[in-house]
């Protein structure tokens, strides 16, 4: 299971909040963006409730967090939305 966490700051905390995100086990990869979220990070998991706890408890409780936004994929199979040929 894979997940997007889209995550606001607070204003000069975004290489601060990286630098601890980079360091958490589900953590895949973490960039900072622009827009109204400061940073986009992917997590895999075994689970949607690892995942959500590493949210909660990983993510959440650092410093210079505001507010995070956890987007679960579906991993949707177009090939089995065709019709058969």
């Amino acid at each position: 299971m894979e997940a997007y966490v889209l995550i606001q700051t607070e204003i000069g905390r975004v290489h601060h909040v990286l630098a601890e995100l980079r360091g958490l086990p589900l953590v895949q990869r973490a960039d900072d963006v622009t827009g109204p979220y400061d940073i986009i990070a992917l997590l895999a998991g075994d689970t949607l409730e690892e995942i959500g706890h590493e949210v909660v408890q990983g993510i959440q409780v650092i410093e210079g967090v505001t507010r995070t936004l956890t987007c679960p994929l579906g991993h949707l199979r177009i090939d089995s939305m065709l019709p058969a040929q």
